[in-house]
């Protein structure tokens, strides 16, 4: 175990930078929500957006099992462990940025109807926000549990951060491809239907399809984009340390473990 990973602020910089999320997202739903009319619609897309979430993830639930058992058997225990963390950093990543944009987008347009575009906009950057807090503190946390856990006697030892790499990769993939199906799905849909077949202006309630599209762009947008980011996140992070745990040109192995432990603080 790499003891010296505790004395880096890099953990505690992820487990801060979560607890800031949370109260980010508290802030968010103390805003005002809009009129009865506004809230139902609202609703309706957050329980849209969670459903087709909560369905994707138990898909990819199975495929990441089957994933990790290979791992176990063929490669290491200790690399399946770090691609099952991978998998689960990057869905907690979209659900909490599902949760919070899907409760920020009625409240931003409700700050903008009664306050103007200064109130709308901190609203709507409170809930990007949490997003973006999310995937660097659960990037950065998970990264350096796993970096803790690895026996450090040897370099070549490292490459069970790739396990955690390609766990945030596998759900990144599945979730831009599942989110961008739905939405573009939806999209043409509201289109065909309430535009050219119903005469129905877009973007109109009266359209159920209307609904759909916006829960497309929520599960695309933003669900599916956290987890692209949080991969690249990781992706480059384990990137660095792969290098300097490859690296033979350093005068000591103090000076090798500091190289290793440049990207996570």
């Amino acid at each position: 175990m790499n003891l010296d990973l505790f004395a880096s602020v890099g953990p505690y910089f992820g487990i801060v930078g979560l607890i800031i999320a949370y109260l980010i997202y508290r802030n968010i739903l103390s805003q005002d929500d809009g009129t009865e009319k506004m809230r139902e619609i609202a609703e309706l897309i957050h329980d849209g957006a969670m459903v087709f979430l909560k369905a994707e993830y138990k898909i990819l639930a199975v495929f990441v099992a089957i994933v990790a058992a290979l791992i176990f058997f063929l490669i290491s225990h200790e690399t399946s462990y770090a691609f099952l963390g991978g998998a689960a950093c990057s869905m907690f990543a979209g659900f909490f940025g599902m949760k919070a944009a899907t409760r920020a987008n009625v409240r931003t347009s409700a700050a903008a109807n009664k306050e103007g575009m200064g109130a709308a906009l901190m609203v709507a950057f409170g809930g990007g926000s949490v997003m973006g807090l999310a995937v660097a503190s659960l990037g950065l946390t998970g990264v350096a549990i796993a970096y803790a856990l690895i026996d450090s006697s040897s370099a070549a030892n490292y490459t069970v951060l790739s396990g955690f790499a390609m766990g945030a990769s596998s759900i990144a993939l599945f979730a831009r491809i599942g989110g961008g199906i739905y939405t573009k799905a939806a999209d043409v849909g509201a289109d065909l239907v309430g535009k050219v077949e119903a005469n129905i202006p877009e973007d109109d309630p009266r359209n159920p399809a209307t609904i759909a599209d916006n829960v497309g762009d929520n599960v695309g947008d933003t669900a599916g984009m956290g987890a692209d980011i949080f991969e690249s996140y990781v992706g480059s992070v384990i990137a660095t340390i792969a290098i300097a745990a490859a690296a033979t040109n350093f005068v000591d192995i103090s000076m090798q473990s500091n190289a290793l432990l440049l990207p996570i603080p």
